[in-house]
């Protein structure tokens, strides 16, 4: 009995593992349409293209947000077709290296842009970049 049961361990823990790789490829981010900021622009107009900034900080001249996007992970059938082939092949334990895989898809990176009093986007420029999701 204790046998089956060192038997059966690995097994079960690689059928609960099963998914998560192709779960993370199914649900990436898509990229951030950055191209689509334009200096002059309104600031909602910035916000309904990025998403809410991840830190606002108001100066005296208007205000400054940052932002972390991502960019190379969209999402993508393939690469979880892949992910789900290989885990039926190896009983699952394809998870132990398709996950950390999937992980390191894309990169994120820091957006700060300046707008003036009146909210216009003055200044854009990229910081950190990152390897791996958010």
């Amino acid at each position: 009995m204790k046998k089956l049961s060192m038997l059966l361990l690995p097994i079960l823990l690689a059928v609960s593992l099963n998914g998560c790789a192709v779960f993370m490829a199914m649900h990436g981010k898509r990229d951030a349409s950055i191209s689509a900021i334009q200096i002059g622009q309104d600031r909602a107009i910035v916000v309904a293209n990025l998403g809410e900034p991840e830190k606002t900080v108001t100066t005296e001249d208007g205000k400054v947000d940052i932002f972390r996007l991502q960019r190379g992970n969209a999402p993508s059938g393939g690469r979880a077709l892949g992910h789900g082939a290989l885990d039926l092949l190896t009983f699952g334990f394809w998870e132990i290296i398709g996950t950390p895989i999937e992980a390191m898809q894309g990169e994120t990176f820091t957006l700060t842009i300046e707008y003036d009093k009146n909210d216009k986007v003055r200044k854009v420029f990229t910081g950190e970049t990152t390897a791996g999701s958010m």
